[in-house]
């Protein structure tokens, strides 16, 4: 079985900057983690290797920094790695990120699962993979808990909903995005550690791709951020007094008038 994980290199949540002109996050230089629900996707997918054989390929987009991402998933078990570096990259949204790394899958082509995190943290939006799994125009199953049984065809996994979960069959290839109850990731062994220090890692441009600079980056983004802030802290409270009755009264009353209810 062969496996391709997404993952992608997020700032410190305690170092987050914004580009002033660009409204998009300063990724150079700022001390950067592995997106911890890429972790749970890495350890799934070796475990599925363990079990069923196969090779495992992750693959980034961002800065030539990103690499130290994916020698981190190579000392876990990984097999191969790519990484996707182009400043004409920069400032791609969620549906110009979710096209590039579809289009990097079609290059790798061998693949039964693609594994994301259900979503990265610096953007929490949950849509690049869904994205991938729409350009690839393959199945998708998310916020997978369990992965109940693989066969060389079919995969069933349970999803997390709001009130318990489903059970869903789909035949492969198929997307998965992971949520933290599916596994607890592991260490990285010291052969992990010095097999990933000397791995060569290829970096991928546009041109490897198949896309254009119009596609791509901000020119290819269909949204974009028009501006970032901190919003203001504003609190206040009322106190209505007097017996329950009356009391209830007039908590309607307000509520009526700033027309709540």
């Amino acid at each position: 079985m062969n496996i391709i994980v997404c993952i992608k290199q997020v700032p410190d949540t305690t170092n987050v900057r914004i580009n002033p002109e660009t409204n998009t996050l300063i990724r150079e230089g700022v001390e950067c983690i592995v997106n911890p629900f890429d972790m749970y996707a890495i350890e799934e997918a070796i475990r599925l290797k363990e079990r069923r054989g196969g090779k495992i390929t992750v693959v980034t987009m961002g800065p030539p920094q990103a690499e130290s991402a994916l020698r981190e998933a190579l000392s876990l078990g990984v097999d191969e790695a790519v990484l996707i570096s182009n400043r004409a990259f920069a400032g791609s949204d969620t549906w110009a990120t979710s096209l590039t790394l579809a289009r990097a899958i079609e290059k790798i082509a061998d693949y039964d699962l693609v594994i994301c995190g259900k979503q990265a943290i610096d953007g929490d939006t949950a849509q690049v993979g869904p994205g991938i799994a729409v350009h690839l125009r393959i199945p998708q199953i998310t916020f997978v808990r369990k992965i109940e049984e693989v066969t060389d065809r079919t995969i069933r996994a349970e999803r997390m909903m709001e009130e318990g979960y489903q059970i869903v069959e789909s035949p492969l290839p198929v997307l998965l995005t992971v949520v933290k109850e599916i596994n607890e990731p592991r260490l990285p062994s010291l052969r992990g550690k010095m097999k990933a220090k000397t791995a060569k890692i290829p970096v991928w441009g546009p041109e490897d791709v198949g896309l254009d600079t119009d596609q791509i980056g901000l020119n290819g983004s269909p949204t974009y951020v028009t501006r970032i802030f901190t919003p203001e802290r504003k609190s206040s409270a009322k106190i209505f007094r007097g017996e329950a009755e009356e009391a209830v009264d007039q908590l309607l009353k307000e509520l009526r008038e700033r027309k709540l209810v």
